[in-house]
């Protein structure tokens, strides 16, 4: 590629909005040129094929596909496409999941523009970035000891977790919480996967037996 030429950049996001906005910022840097969007995992793996992005601005918790799926399919069969993971999420099996799948990057979509904006460039260059707390994650992760069902839970986790405790429906926790009902569905999926059990029943019977969370006479 001519050092001259823009750098390539494909975006992915469920959010219009937060796809809108990251166009936008992409349109004030010269070196950086948006050349397609995705709004989920399946989509971006379709136009990464047609388009050949260098850098792909990849969401994580996605409809059909998520990101580390999708990373995953696209750096397997293009290693020349490299991927930043951009979420609003810094949970420890996240991050470790991104980046098993191949992410060169993993940023909290709190990010400056002019940070961003570098990630991007260094991606393009080969050389990794991570938010601080995606760092924090893996040390993290790292030192927990593996023999206590719930013991990677986050605190966020925790949380939805007493509410499913409480019999509380992803809809009625999401109100709750005050955050959207996929944000819910995320972390229940999560919850479910670290205490290894494959329905909400098994979970509550798993939290009250560790006692992960207080139940409520």
């Amino acid at each position: 590629m001519n050092a001259n030429q823009p750098i390539r950049v494909m975006l992915v996001d469920d959010h219009n909005v937060v796809r809108s906005g990251l166009g936008a910022f992409l349109m004030v840097f010269d070196d950086l040129e948006l050349v397609g969007e995705a709004s989920n995992g399946r989509e971006a793996v379709r136009l990464a094929e047609r388009l050949q992005p260098d850098v792909i601005l990849m969401d994580l918790v996605m409809p059909e596909m998520d990101g580390a799926a999708a990373t995953k399919a696209i750096r397997e069969k293009w290693q020349n496409i490299q991927i930043v993971a951009l979420t609003s999420f810094k949970e420890d099996e996240l991050v470790q999941g991104a980046l098993q799948a191949g992410a060169i990057g993993y940023l909290l979509k709190n990010v400056g523009a002019d940070e961003l904006a570098d990630a991007i460039r260094s991606a393009h260059a080969g050389r990794p970035t991570l938010a601080p707390e995606a760092a924090q994650a893996l040390i993290h992760a790292s030192r927990m000891p593996a023999d206590r069902p719930g013991f990677d839970l986050t605190d966020r986790e925790r949380e939805v977790l007493e509410l499913l405790v409480e019999g509380y429906s992803n809809p009625e926790i999401a109100d709750k919480l005050v955050v959207s009902r996929s944000t819910i569905k995320f972390h229940v999926s999560s919850i479910l996967s670290k205490l290894h059990v494959t329905s909400r029943t098994e979970a509550v019977a798993v939290a009250l037996k560790e006692k992960l969370v207080k139940k409520k006479d």
